[in-house]
């Protein structure tokens, strides 16, 4: 077994990076803290769902940019469409064409969508969303879904978070949280807050499925007790399908924020929803104006356009169906091959085949960091980047092969450090909590 062990110009670049860039990296997902001491420092390019280090290690992606990359890196259709804008310039002084085109293939798409407004990340359209709610319906309260990770960079999230320093208390309090899949959670909420809560939002799908009936709960009790219902889509939107995961659950929300896999990577965030109450962000009504998004770069050309290409690839490849395919695949194997070592209680790919995650236990069954670390140092050092699983595309069969025999070779240092403790295999600290606290 070859084992990836030249990380020369990552350490140097990474040591670099951090004197120039607080944590090293733009994103708190990228930063060292998320990934183990073997892992590669920087990435100089992707092609389909591998990735090259500056080093020249080639790695089998699954992280695939933090989800944003749902056909593969580089893809063709994608690039070809963007390069073709590209000659004709990328922002104007007025609107372009190409932003009545995405918002038309937008609004016929999603369920929810009446009217459309595009942004570059997820935490503008999320904080776009609540800004809305709260305009439409003269509340200032938001209730949020507890379990949900991440929702914003913006105060009204961060500050229900550890890593809360440099937020007003009076823009925290505003934030009441509730719990998935506990509808009496959120029934206590509105009892204790009447009349006060703006909007209801929750990722539709994440890690657990819901609860029969919960989704329709959650927006029949907002809406009997006059709150908007908005659906983050950013991870579940075009991977459970198409339409969304509104549509495979069959609930329609007020408002729904979508992004990552939208533009395969490139920057594109949407936010869309019901008239009535996107219309409070234009021009033609007699109500309080809510300023609702402004942004110089947020409807580039080519990115509207490399957003175009990928819905119409998903559409046309039936992408959707290939992700459950090679995620069942991969689940099934994967947690065949822990059994057969015995490891069926201590690791596990769960979830939903289109979104599986890898859960490490210890010899007690607790969720262990320690364990997740070794197990992702051992998978990399093999070649296999799988911090998580956002299949793509371009993954394949042979992909899910290669993965399992990295994964068999790690299982089996898994095992050793579960007899031996991990102490004994971890090379380095083990990966924590983004939301913490203190470093």
């Amino acid at each position: 077994m070859n084992r990836i062990t030249n990380f020369n110009r990552s350490k140097e670049l990474s040591r670099r990076a951090h004197e120039l860039i607080p944590a090293g990296a733009h994103t708190y997902s990228k930063g060292d803290d998320q990934f183990p001491q073997n892992a590669p420092g920087l990435i100089a390019r992707g092609q389909g769902c591998r990735v090259w280090d500056v080093d020249g290690n080639e790695y089998l992606d699954w992280g695939m940019g933090l989800r944003s990359v749902i056909l593969g890196h580089a893809y063709p259709r994608v690039i070809d469409a963007v390069m073709a804008t590209l000659p004709n310039g990328s922002n104007f002084t007025r609107p372009a064409p190409i932003e009545i085109e995405l918002a038309e293939l937008l609004v016929d798409l999603i369920p929810s969508a009446q009217m459309v407004k595009f942004a570059k990340n997820g935490s503008d359209v999320t904080s776009a969303a609540i800004r809305l709610a709260r305009a439409f319906t003269g509340r200032d309260k938001i209730a949020l879904c507890k379990e949900n990770p991440f929702f914003s960079f913006y105060d009204w999230f961060i500050g229900t978070t550890p890593p809360n320093a440099g937020i007003p208390s009076a823009v925290s309090d505003l934030s009441l949280t509730f719990h998935y899949n506990d509808i009496a959670s959120l029934q206590r909420l509105f009892g204790e807050y009447p009349n006060q809560i703006a909007g209801v939002i929750l990722e539709p799908v994440s890690t657990e499925a819901p609860h029969a009936s919960f989704l329709e709960q959650v927006r029949d009790l907002a809406h009997a007790n006059g709150a908007v219902v908005i659906f983050d889509e950013m991870i579940s939107g075009f991977r459970w399908h198409l339409q969304g995961a509104q549509k495979y659950f069959n609930v329609t929300p007020d408002l729904s924020t979508f992004g990552k896999a939208i533009g395969n990577g490139f920057s594109v965030s949407v936010l869309v929803g019901q008239r009535e109450i996107m219309e409070l962000g234009g021009l033609h009504h007699a109500k309080p104006k809510v300023f609702l998004l402004s942004a110089t770069h947020g409807a580039e050309t080519h990115a509207l356009a490399a957003s175009i290409a990928t819905i119409n690839e998903l559409r046309d490849r039936d992408v959707v169906a290939h992700t459950w395919k090679i995620g069942r695949a991969l689940q099934d194997a994967f947690n065949a091959l822990a059994s057969e070592k015995g490891l069926a209680d201590y690791v596990t790919c769960a979830g939903y085949p289109c979104s599986p995650f890898i859960v490490c236990r210890d010899k007690d069954k607790n969720v262990s960091l320690p364990l997740r670390t070794l197990f992702l140092q051992e998978t990399i050092a093999q070649g296999v980047l799988m911090p998580y699983i956002a299949i793509s595309y371009s993954h394949d069969d042979r992909t899910v092969q290669q993965t399992l025999e990295a994964s068999a070779n790690a299982l089996e240092i898994y095992r050793r450090a579960l007899q031996d403790g991990v102490e004994k295999y971890l090379v380095g600290p083990a990966v924590k909590p983004v939301f913490r606290r203190f470093n």
